[in-house]
């Protein structure tokens, strides 16, 4: 059995400094929230670096965009019904 799927997936890429602050927010927030997060390399998917380039960090709640370069706090803790 495996465990509940990520509501929050955080685009990042090693070494970016907006990833690092995008990744403490949306920790405290999915932590706030009651829900599950996850970090993917946009690297480390040609998919996803053909798609993203240089736009990161992106935020995806529940699979779809919510928010890029930084975490919208207030609209994302509306729409995890937080805020």
């Amino acid at each position: 059995m495996t465990g509940p799927e990520a509501r929050l997936t955080l685009l990042t890429r090693a070494g970016c400094h907006l990833c690092v602050t995008a990744a403490e927010t949306l920790a405290r927030i999915a932590a706030e929230a009651g829900v599950t997060s996850r970090e993917v390399d946009v690297d480390a998917d040609p998919d996803l670096q053909a798609e993203y380039g240089d736009r990161v960090p992106v935020v995806l709640l529940d699979g779809r965009e919510h928010s890029y370069f930084t975490v919208d706090v207030p609209r994302l803790r509306r729409d995890l019904g937080t805020g």
